[in-house]
Order: C-alpha cells, then structure tokens, then sequence
C-alpha cells in the first residue's frame, strides 16, 4: 500500500446551483412550491440515469441516516422534512471498481440543487469530468440562475462563482496522535481551504477522519480549485508519512501491539458498540498502512465502517433491533469481513 492509498479515502465534488424562477430554498413560500421545485429536478435528472427520489417526509429516519452515512445527503437534508428529497442513482456498478463513483442530487437543502459525485481514492478529476457532464445536462433542461459577473447564484455567498466544493476525506492518525492537527489546519486555513469533519462543516473528526476542501468558489476557475486542492492534499500525505515514521519511532512496540490488538478482538468479538468497533478499526487501518496487520484491501475497511454504522445496521433486519442485538450483528459482520480481507 502506497502513501496515498493508505491516506486518502474519497474523493467528492459538488456543485451548488439554484433554478432562477425560484426563490431560494430558505425563502420557499409553500409545501406546493417545494414539490414543483422537486419535480421539475426529478424530471429532468430520470433523463440522465436511474435515480431513485426520496421525499425526506415519506422516508424513516433510519433511511434518512443510511443516507447521509453512505455522505449521499447531509444532515440538514436529512433534517429537513417539509421541503427536501434527494435523487440517488441506482444504476449498477462494480464496487471493486474504485473508478466508479456514486450520485446523488439533495433538491431543497440550502440551494435548490446539490449535485454530487463520491468516487474512492484520489480522483478529483474524474469526479469532476463524470459530474460536469450531468450538469450540462441538466442545465439544458432547467434555467440555473446565473449572473454574467458573480456566476452560479447561491443561498450562501461562499458558494458564488463556479458552484464547486471539491473535497477529499483523509485518514490521519500519524498528525493526530503527534498533535500536528492544530499546525496543520491554520496552515491549510491560510492557503485557502478549510478542514472539517466526516460529516462536513460542524462535524466531527471520527476515527481520524478528515474532509479537506476548498473555501474560495468567487473569480477562480474550476480547474484552478481542483488544482489547488489536489496539491494541499499531496502535501497532507507527505506530512502524514512522516508522521507515522516519527510514531513508530517513538514507540514501535506500543504501536504495533495496539493495531494488532485491535485486529484480534474485532476478527473474535460477538458483539461491539459502534463507537468501540470505530476506535479499534482506526488501529486495524493504520496497522495495514504500517505493515503490522496483512489486509489485502484498504478501501474494504472504509466499506465495513459505512456498512455497521448504526442505521444501516438497523435496516439489515425488517424488525427493529434492540442496541445489544444490533452489537451482535455488527460484531458478525466485522469477524467476517476481516477474515476475508485477511491475506
């Protein structure tokens, strides 16, 4: 596994756009509004692929949370049960094939309109190719509003000009555990991008997970912020390597006994809380980065994570679980897809 491939999770792209015969989401007048809203989208992305429409006010909560664990909503959307719905595609695709992403469109979140694409790894380029596309598609269809000088029109003004929010999700135990984050995310803030949570801005950082991303959208090109963005994170990996080295260094023996540990109660436990499951995976990672624990797949990790979080365990079973038999059944699915990552 290559720095890279041990570093870099995901890579995302979203672009925010609004139809000019509306007002803005936060200034929605009426349910009947917000439904015209979501069926003229809904129409024109069912040209595009097999997107399936989720109205927030028709779904469970444990699918709205699905949803946003898998990142295909957010949680304001999730939240937000008078006016949302979100178009996920549906089309089949290869889940070994990390060129390969998925993509949703939140209708009525803070814009009317947040397109975006997931791919594994870094890929924000062909991200930015596969989304592009469909969003020439779509404006075709619809009338974006747009202005000459500002460009896209956005309910926040962070988000004017191209639209774009390119992000990537990193896995950064070495900065953390050398308390390096601190140093590292005013420097990013000085270059102009930001550092948040898995789930975005107002997030956590869980299981050493981070979501750098760009905050100037106003008088630059995309391809400028996909540069920009792709250099930051380049530079965050050579940071992290030499983080892990001065890790081991330090404690070589502690180091390799706590990701090993973690190894074998998550491949022998019969049942795990998700917060415990998440501390000891973080250790099973970074001891396949290091070289401590074999594991034929560092992305089947981040699978099983999404995979045993609380609300997709929850919809495994058509009765609801009680939170000891959803530890149960997340420990099943922990010792088995371990096992089968194992070398």
């Amino acid at each position: 596994m290559n720095n890279i491939e041990s570093t870099v999770v995901s890579s995302r792209i979203r672009l925010a756009r609004n139809l000019a015969d509306f007002p803005f989401p936060n200034r929605i007048e009426s349910v009947r509004q917000a439904k015209e809203i979501i069926r003229i989208v809904s129409n024109a992305a069912s040209r595009l692929g097999e997107f399936k429409l989720y109205y927030m006010d028709e779904i469970t909560d444990s699918v709205a949370m699905s949803l946003r664990d898998d990142h295909l909503i957010s949680e304001e959307l999730a939240s937000n049960k008078k006016y949302g719905a979100a178009l996920i595609d549906e089309g089949d695709f290869e889940e070994s094939d990390r060129s390969f992403g998925k993509t949703s469109v939140m209708i009525n979140e803070e814009d009317h309109l947040r397109e975006q694409y997931i791919v594994k790894g870094l890929n924000l380029n062909t991200a930015f190719l596969k989304l592009s596309e469909m969003d020439d598609s779509l404006s075709k269809m619809m009338r974006f509003a747009y202005d000459a000088k500002l460009g896209y029109l956005t309910a926040c003004p962070t988000n004017l000009g191209t639209g774009l929010r390119a992000s990537v999700m990193l896995f950064l135990p070495g900065l953390t555990r050398m308390n390096k984050m601190n140093k590292l995310i005013r420097e990013i803030s000085r270059l102009g991008h930001t550092v948040r949570g898995v789930y975005g801005e107002g997030s956590a950082a869980e299981g050493y997970m981070y979501q750098i991303s760009n905050e100037v959208t106003l008088g630059v090109t995309e391809d400028y912020i996909l540069s920009e963005v792709q250099k930051a994170v380049l530079e965050i990996v050579n940071l992290e390597a030499q983080a892990r080295r001065a890790l081991v260094s330090e404690d070589y023996i502690g180091v390799k006994d706590c990701c090993r540990r973690a190894y074998g109660i998550l491949t022998n436990c019969e049942k795990i809380s998700f917060s415990e499951f998440l501390k000891l995976v973080s250790d099973v990672r970074l001891g396949a980065a290091l070289g401590f624990v074999a594991l034929d797949d560092a992305y089947k990790i981040d699978d099983l994570i999404a995979s045993v979080r609380p609300a997709n365990i929850a919809l495994l079973s058509d009765e609801e679980l009680s939170p000891s038999e959803r530890d149960i059944l997340r420990a099943e699915r922990c010792r088995a897809a371990l096992r089968e990552s194992a070398q």
